[in-house]
C-alpha cells in the first residue's frame, strides 16, 4: 500500500482549477509533517498555508517550475496549483540549513503522500528566491523558506519508465504532453557483498 502511494507521487505540474483545497486539507497534510522523524528531534520547521486565490497567485508569480524543461513554461495557462505549503526554518530551533536538509526532504515527502492519500498530488519547488517569499509572504526574520511545497488535483498524465545503465534520466514530454519520468533500475542502484 505504501508503495502504491510512492510510485502515485510524482511531481505534478498541472492541476485541475476546478478542485480547491481547504486549509482543513493542508492542516491535516502538515500534521503528518510534524508526526515525521526530526533530525535530535529538534523541529525547526513551521509551515505557511496559502490556499485563498490571490495569496496563491502572488506566491505562483515567484516560483519556476520544470527546469529540466527549460522550453516550457509550465504549469501550462489555467493548470496552476490550487494551493501551496512555504516550508520554513524557524533559525532559533536550528540555526545550521543544511543539518536539517533532511528534515525538509522528509516533511516534504510526508506532506505529499498524505496529499495522494487524499486524492490530491504536489510537487516539491526549490527554484525560488527565498527573500522575495519572506517578502511577500511578510515572515518574521528568524524564518527562513527552504522549500515550496504546491498542491491541487492533478490534471495531467505521467508515466515512469525504466532507465537502463548510460541511459538519460532526464524525464520530457512527448507531442501530447504526456511527462515521461526515467528511473534507474533496482539492480542498478542496490550495493552489496557479492556471495
Amino acid at each position: 500500500m505504501l508503495k502504491d502511494l510512492i510510485i502515485k507521487n510524482r511531481s505534478y505540474r498541472g492541476y485541475d482549477s476546478g478542485r480547491k483545497v481547504t486549509r482543513e486539507e493542508l492542516e491535516d497534510m502538515v500534521d503528518c509533517a510534524r508526526l515525521s522523524a526530526s533530525s535530535v528531534n529538534r523541529q525547526p520547521l513551521k509551515y505557511y498555508l496559502a490556499w485563498e486565490q490571490e495569496e496563491v497567485d502572488r506566491i505562483q508569480a515567484l516560483t519556476k517550475w520544470a527546469r529540466g524543461l527549460p522550453e516550457l513554461t509550465l504549469p501550462h495557462p489555467g493548470k496552476n496549483p490550487a494551493a501551496f505549503i512555504v516550508i520554513c526554518q524557524d533559525m532559533l530551533l536550528g540555526d545550521s540549513k543544511a543539518r536539517f536538509q533532511k528534515d525538509v526532504g522528509i516533511a516534504a515527502q510526508s506532506i505529499l503522500l498524505r496529499a495522494v492519500e487524499m486524492g490530491l498530488g504536489g510537487c516539491m519547488i526549490g527554484n525560488f528566491s527565498p527573500a522575495a517569499i519572506k517578502e511577500t509572504l511578510e515572515l518574521s526574520p528568524d524564518l527562513e523558506p527552504v522549500l515550496i511545497v504546491a498542491v491541487g488535483k492533478p490534471d495531467e498524465k505521467i508515466v515512469l519508465t525504466e532507465a537502463a545503465p548510460g541511459d538519460s534520466v532526464d524525464y520530457y514530454r512527448d507531442d501530447e504532453d504526456v511527462h515521461y519520468v526515467p528511473k534507474r533500475r533496482l539492480q542498478d542502484v542496490v550495493l552489496s557483498r557479492k556471495a
